[in-house]
């Protein structure tokens, strides 16, 4: 990985977290927080890998790389859920079935 990728890949990092932390204060009173750890994915998806792709493809970073952040990624999703207290089941489902796959 160049300098280049090792930067873009710290901002993603932080922005990852940033997010993460933003669906942990919006998590409802009840518990019902599936739905925050579907929605965090799916801005992974949706934001996060295709920027990532573009990033291979420019040769700024390397496969390897793109597979350790996102599974960086799907860590702190199951985390969110941990701490949501929703289960393991939405994180599987876009581990298994995610665009990227």
């Amino acid at each position: 990985m160049d300098d280049v990728g090792r930067r873009e890949l710290e901002t993603l990092r932080k922005m990852v977290l940033t997010w993460k932390n933003s669906y942990i204060q919006w998590a409802p009173s009840d518990g019902e927080g599936d739905f925050l750890v579907d929605d965090f994915l799916g801005e992974i998806e949706e934001c996060m890998y295709p920027y990532l792709r573009r990033l291979y493809i420019c040769n700024y970073i390397t496969e390897q790389d793109l597979r350790e952040f996102m599974e960086f990624c799907y860590g702190q999703a199951r985390e969110l859920s941990d701490m949501l207290n929703v289960g393991q089941k939405i994180i599987k489902n876009y581990e298994k079935e995610g665009s990227h796959a």
